[in-house]
């Protein structure tokens, strides 16, 4: 799960790069990520994995991760890496609360307000209405979908295996995407290159390990570890960037990671 937390930050950072700079657009970005990311995992899905390309229900979690990866990259065009991931993470509270009323997963008073505490501390780098970042809501939006992805893993898992799952829903939402990615492709160059396959290597590799561990563990009990990625983001947009967040964001982060590491620690 650590693995899988830092290698989905490595991600968007290639993908900042590529709209931060103006090499390319969100929706290019998006369904690269995708359609590399399916045939870069391709040759060791089992045949048999076409035949789940029929179920209505990875349809739906494939839109689910589509419009999270396309919200996200519309995010980080103009935000930084930090600010982005600290209001994405309404994603774990969303998955937990889904978790707990749809697939009946035991929630508990105390992990319930460690949730809670979580919420807070991404209204503290959003502050919607008090000077925070309108585009900002767009990592809102996509940490909304993402953690509904993040239930329907967990409520699908027994369909098929990891890389079975895997190959679903990025061939799904690479196909749902693909009037968007082939009316916006960038002019070819090396560090397009580079960054594009960066981007989706990174991320496919994160979410397959993320599919290993949604098998095996309650959704209730790994949203909270999905914080770690905050960790991964603000070093990566210092090393990159030279960007630190301001005040508010870094007292939003640790709200956020306090809540996250509390419930990660409980026993139950």
């Amino acid at each position: 799960m650590f693995v899988a937390m830092s290698m989905i930050p490595a991600g968007d950072l290639c993908g900042k790069l590529l709209t931060g700079s103006g090499l390319a657009t969100p929706a290019f970005v998006a369904w690269s990520r995708f359609s590399i990311g399916a045939l870069l995992i391709l040759p060791f899905v089992p045949r048999r994995a076409y035949a789940l390309l029929r179920d209505w229900r990875l349809w739906l979690r494939a839109a689910l991760l589509t419009g999270g990866i396309f919200s996200i990259q519309m995010a980080l065009s103009t935000e930084p890496l930090a600010n982005v991931f600290a209001a994405f993470f309404i994603g774990p509270v969303v998955s937990y609360v889904l978790s707990v009323l749809l697939l009946r997963e035991p929630a508990t008073m105390t992990r319930n307000a460690l949730m809670a505490v979580g919420f807070i501390g991404v209204l503290l780098v959003v502050r919607p209405g008090f000077g925070g970042s309108l585009n900002l809501l767009w990592a809102v939006l996509a940490g909304c979908f993402y953690g509904a992805f993040l239930t329907s893993s967990r409520w699908l898992a027994g369909l098929g295996s990891a890389l079975e799952l895997s190959l679903t829903q990025l061939a799904l939402s690479a196909l749902l995407l693909l009037p968007l990615g082939l009316t916006s492709l960038p002019e070819f160059s090396a560090s397009t290159a580079v960054l594009t396959v960066g981007s989706a290597a990174f991320s496919m590799l994160g979410n397959l390990l993320l599919l290993y561990v949604y098998a095996r563990v309650q959704a209730v009990k790994l949203a909270p570890m999905v914080y770690f990625q905050l960790v991964a983001a603000v070093g990566l947009g210092w090393m990159v960037f030279n960007q630190l967040p301001d005040a508010w964001t870094w007292a939003g982060l640790v709200v956020v990671l306090s809540a996250g590491l509390g419930s990660a620690l409980l026993r139950r």
